[in-house]
């Protein structure tokens, strides 16, 4: 007697739901990455900190001079309560810029970008959603820690000559103006962190674009300052909020157009190093 055998049916495997990489999706991730950092909730708060807290230091400190009887301090002189409410940005700068070099240089430095690229083969999508998703966060951050230094700034110098509303001219402009420069800067460190893939190499040139090179260019000769200093990042870039300008400085729109040009050139370079080299 002969046994006849079935052959086994080939086991089916489960299908698996196609998954498409598409611009949501990154944009999603590099929201989820960015709130999953402690570090990104403390440097936030403190740039927070920052801008209201100096502004209100500034705005007191203008109040006691004036309460005093004494003559004005030439720090002082011509105060608004806008310009001293808004004293705190420079400090904000650093965190906002320094918190933007972190996000993208921090993953080279714990290699976390080699996962991150295979998950986007594409590349450049990385960099366009973490410029976008970290420059919107700091863009909130400033207006509304600009909107909180003037509205309490305001108030600790009513009834003094620096008194503003909100209703004056060109108060709403410059408030919205300093908040969109500190998303810029956030832009601007985004792409600091990738362009040189090193924290400590993206915090230094951040702080030199920011702060030091301004001081330096006061050496040169003062025919040579005129035509250099207005178009250097952070001179342009305060010019966007500031209330009035005069010869020594760019028109706000104009310091916008020059602040956007230095974001798009340092966007452009990180672009170039990403899809060029090896992560």
């Amino acid at each position: 007697m002969s046994t006849l055998t079935t052959p086994a049916a080939p086991a089916t495997r489960a299908a698996r739901p196609a998954y498409r990489v598409t611009g949501r999706h990154v944009l999603r991730s590099e929201w989820t990455k960015l709130w999953s950092l402690r570090s990104t909730w403390i440097t936030l708060g403190l740039g927070l900190v920052f801008l209201v807290a100096f502004g209100l230091i500034s705005a007191a400190r203008y109040k006691s001079n004036i309460s005093s009887g004494q003559p004005l301090d030439e720090d002082f002189a011509g105060a608004t309560a806008l310009n001293l409410s808004l004293f705190g940005t420079n400090f904000a700068q650093l965190a906002l810029g320094v918190l933007g070099v972190l996000v993208t240089a921090g993953e080279y430095s714990t290699g976390m970008i080699r996962s991150t690229l295979t998950g986007v083969p594409r590349r450049l999508p990385v960099l366009w959603s973490k410029s976008a998703v970290f420059g919107v966060v700091a863009l909130l951050v400033g207006v509304i820690g600009a909107f909180l230094a003037f509205v309490f700034g305001s108030a600790i110098v009513a009834g003094t000559p620096a008194a503003m509303t909100l209703s004056d001219t060109g108060v709403l402009r410059s408030l919205l103006g300093a908040g969109l420069y500190l998303g810029l800067v956030g832009v601007i460190g985004v792409a600091l962190g990738a362009l040189l893939r090193s924290v400590a190499g993206g915090i230094s040139v951040l702080v030199a674009a920011l702060m030091l090179i301004p001081g330096l260019i006061s050496l040169l000769p003062k025919s040579w300052q005129g035509d250099i200093s207005p178009y250097l990042p952070s001179n342009a870039g305060q010019s966007m909020f500031a209330l009035t300008h005069d010869a020594s400085s760019l028109a706000p729109g104009a310091g916008l157009l020059v602040f956007l040009g230095w974001t798009v050139l340092l966007l452009a370079g990180a672009a170039y190093r990403l899809a060029r080299s090896d992560a």
